[in-house]
């Protein structure tokens, strides 16, 4: 099999070098075997494994459900897989409703604001200088 040094790796897996050392750190990646020279080496597994947590991120998963994931595959137990995959897709209805709710709330402030006169008569800057408790 073919060693590979850090920047090939990353190269390959679309990621930074920094990225692959901050994952190695975190202990998502294995540490790499070295050379003499104290140069990292790499195989085609820690490929596969950084595109993975690549693709996962892109899905919205945080790293700690990312361990979490490759824990859960190397194991090979599809249930698990499918049941994180659920959890981290409530999380995401929930953000997204949380995100139309705030864009509906700022939706209405701008419609409200005439974009000109008194500064007093801005609702926007009023909603926002409300000095009641938020709850």
């Amino acid at each position: 099999m073919d060693t590979l040094k850090i920047g090939q790796v990353a190269r390959q897996a679309g990621v930074n070098i920094d990225t692959v050392r901050y994952y190695e750190r975190a202990g998502l990646l294995p540490p790499p075997a070295r050379r003499p020279s104290g140069y990292r080496t790499y195989g085609g597994a820690a490929i596969r494994r950084l595109r993975f947590i690549r693709r996962a991120k892109a899905l919205g998963f945080t790293l700690k459900e990312i361990d979490q994931l490759l824990s859960i595959s190397s194991r090979r137990d599809v249930t698990a897989v499918k049941a994180a995959a659920r959890r981290k897709l409530v999380d995401i209805d929930q953000r997204l409703a949380e995100l139309q709710r705030i864009r509906d709330a700022l939706a209405g402030l701008v419609a409200h604001c005439p974009g000109h006169g008194r500064i007093a008569d801005c609702p926007i800057l009023a909603a926002l200088d409300n000095q009641e408790t938020e709850t």
